[in-house]
């Protein structure tokens, strides 16, 4: 789950990373009416989405005047920005951030990021902000400062220490990027992230440290004891499929494929997947019905899948353990013929009750193409979706 920048930022200061002053502002009034609250005579108007790039995509503008206010905020609201985090499509911006600017002498980055291979939070900074990460990494890897946490003491004031000194920090502004990193560490622990980036994180002329962006991401699976951030949560951002499959109790994830995918359980989603890309196709999505697949869920499984207008086959990979694949028989017969599937279906079942199940569908009289096995399936799924397209 992503959040939005003034979103992040909030989160971040109260664990003690200083943030410039700013507002959301969902109207070309309210941003005037921020500026006037915050003051001065220099902000920054922030286009809000859940993407990186929107400096180099128009998304971020600098004002000094009302004026100049207004009319970045007119310009940005309703506008669609395209960023390379995006896709080609890009994301509408609903809402904005107007924040005091800061003018700032150093640009740097610092970034938290839970990598799984070695299973540990590895912290990430540079002397070189506000370039992608994926760019400093590829470009010039030599900038690249690393600490890995270990996750029995956690993260440690002297690893902190060294990051900001290997930053060329003088030390007033060292002990300020201490209580950054340590905030931003405890962030990440204590609210299940699964990332924290904050990019620029800048070096003011009276050496202050400010975050003037920040993002977090988050664990959606622990999302249940942390309510303030589920709060957060902004679906207009998201794939408005993936809200409705958790709304369902579904874990749906959208790709650029062909053939719609209904399967229990994440490790055969996955080598279902697989064998459809070994034998020549594309899968349409990831979805898991879950070890207690019902038939209201194969059905909303249905409608979900359908829903997208590139799908032109359906695969259906069922093993029968804590549900019968009688029961699934009859939720397949039930959504095909509720929802008038026009697509071929190639159904896969496998476990309790499966001679069954396979002898309901053989009897429904309906146009569902059995299998034998996974690599049957795959096979016949990717032949009959590319004779349908």
């Amino acid at each position: 789950m992503d959040i939005h920048e003034y979103q992040a930022k909030e989160l971040l200061s109260g664990f003690g990373v200083n943030v410039p002053r700013g507002g959301v502002a969902y109207s070309p009034e309210q941003a005037v009416y921020v500026a006037t609250e915050l003051g001065g005579w220099h902000w920054a108007i922030k286009a809000q989405i859940h993407a990186g790039g929107r400096g180099k995509a128009g998304g971020v503008k600098l004002c000094r005047t009302y004026q100049e206010v207004a009319a970045a905020a007119k310009g940005m609201l309703g506008s669609v920005l395209v960023t390379a985090q995006t896709g080609p499509a890009g994301k509408a911006v609903h809402r904005l951030y107007v924040e005091k600017a800061e003018p700032y002498v150093r640009a740097l980055y610092l970034g938290f990021v839970l990598d799984r291979k070695i299973e540990r939070i590895r912290v990430i900074a540079s002397a070189e902000g506000g370039v992608e990460i994926e760019e400093l990494a590829a470009g010039r890897p030599e900038t690249l400062l690393q600490q890995q946490v270990d996750p029995a003491v956690g993260l440690q004031a002297f690893q902190a220490r060294e990051l900001a000194f290997g930053l060329g920090l003088n030390i007033k502004q060292v002990s300020q990027a201490v209580t950054t990193i340590m905030g931003c560490y405890r962030a990440f622990r204590d609210l299940d992230a699964t990332m924290v980036e904050i990019n620029p994180l800048v070096v003011t002329k009276d050496d202050r440290v400010l975050a003037l962006d920040a993002k977090m991401s988050f664990d959606d699976n622990a999302m249940f004891r942390r309510p303030r951030v589920t709060e957060m949560r902004d679906a207009a951002e998201e794939d408005p499929r993936e809200t409705q499959a958790a709304e369902l109790g579904l874990n749906y994830v959208g790709l650029s494929g062909n053939i719609g995918c209904i399967i229990n359980g994440a490790g055969l989603a996955m080598a279902t997947m697989d064998l459809i890309q070994l034998h020549g196709g594309k899968p349409a999505n990831f979805l898991d019905v879950g070890g207690g697949a019902t038939k209201e869920r194969v059905s909303a499984a249905f409608k979900l899948v359908l829903s997208n207008p590139r799908v032109t086959a359906i695969l259906i990979n069922i093993f029968g353990g804590i549900v019968r694949c009688d029961m699934i028989a009859e939720g397949i017969i039930a959504a095909v013929k509720e929802v008038g599937v026009s697509i071929p279906v190639i159904v896969r079942l496998e476990g309790t009750n499966a001679p069954l199940a396979r002898e309901i569908l053989a009897k429904s009289g309906l146009a569902i193409t059995p299998a034998s096995d996974l690599t049957d399936a795959a096979k016949k799924a990717v032949t009959l979706a590319g004779a349908h397209s």
